[in-house]
């Protein structure tokens, strides 16, 4: 496999893939950085962190499936689902609070195999 081009000195910097025409959150070529869809076992994880956040309790969801603007849409549905703020960070979603029940009943109501993980 081809490593994917990002610049060069006759157009500049390249933002989209050339055997797809593509830009590179679209392309759908199996480019080793091209891709951001993540690997998965099939089931989304729900978490609930509080270390390295000033005690502060945030409920994360890992293993979902889907490129990174998909995923940015579901975090904001879940977050106005839940009423509170959160992030998509590194293909993770972080939603501010304990909201681990909420999200979960969500997740099952829009299709995912959802489990709960750690304590």
């Amino acid at each position: 496999m081809p490593d994917r081009i990002v610049y060069s000195t006759d157009s500049g910097r390249v933002t989209t893939c050339t055997e797809c025409g593509q830009t590179y959150n679209k392309c759908l070529c199996e480019h080793p950085a091209g891709s951001t869809k993540k690997k998965s076992d099939g089931i989304v994880r729900i978490t609930r962190e509080r270390k390295q956040r000033g005690g502060k309790t945030v409920t994360v969801i890992t293993g979902v499936q889907a490129y990174q603007d998909e995923l940015a849409a579901l975090a904001q549905q879940l977050k106005k689902h839940c009423g509170t703020g959160g992030t998509v960070k590194d293909g993770t979603i972080e939603i501010q609070g304990d909201h681990g029940d909420i999200i979960q009943a969500k997740l099952i109501e829009l299709g995912y195999k959802v489990k709960r993980a750690g304590g």
